[in-house]
């Protein structure tokens, strides 16, 4: 008899390996090039994808990009040259939408990650990063294709592919892991 957490576990672990398997590593490298290039960088999520979103922005601040998170009071107006990243795994978040409009008309570049390709958030966006996983605008029914709930595979999608993501851009920027630890706070 195998033990139910382990068989939890693999299944989990399969489902990310499918779902990240799939991603499109052409718009990773776009994405990464136009963050790499921007003047400022706004980052922004809801609920747990929020919890993603910002552990990707600490990275990026450790590559000495000018980043910023929505929602702090240090956030910076948005503008031509700069980027709006945002995260909507269903693409219709409300904030996020609202957002977007006011990024673009300002005359910032979106790029979104989503799990949803023909959404309204897609379709405001320069740029997706489509994760092809469960979220909450599919966990129910026979929409339903995760053994984790909600939007977990989502999220823990995001956490891998923002980690691939640094290491893509620490490479652009040439950025050595010296540097990277130098910015991290002394703060703890």
């Amino acid at each position: 008899m195998t033990d139910p957490a382990n068989a939890l576990f693999g299944r989990a672990l399969g489902e990310l390996d499918a779902v990240l398997s799939r991603v499109d590593e052409d718009a990773i490298e776009r994405a990464c090039l136009a963050l790499a290039n921007a003047r400022r960088i706004g980052i922004y999520g809801c609920g747990r994808e929020a919890l993603q979103m910002k552990g990707f922005a600490m990275r990026l601040f450790h590559l000495g990009l000018p980043v910023s998170v929505v929602g702090d009071m240090t956030m910076p107006a948005l503008g031509q040259g700069d980027v709006f990243f945002a995260s909507s795994g269903p693409g219709e978040t409300t904030t996020v939408l609202t957002l977007m409009k006011v990024a673009r008309d300002a005359g910032a570049w979106n790029l979104l990650v989503t799990a949803q390709p023909k959404s309204s958030a897609a379709a405001l966006s320069d740029e997706t990063i489509l994760i092809p996983a469960q979220t909450m605008a599919d966990d129910q029914g026979t929409k339903r294709t995760s053994v984790l709930p909600m939007g977990s595979v989502f999220e823990g999608a995001l956490f891998l592919l923002f980690e691939i993501m640094i290491l893509r851009l620490k490479d652009i920027l040439g950025t050595t892991p010296e540097a990277m630890r130098s910015r991290h706070t002394n703060m703890e």
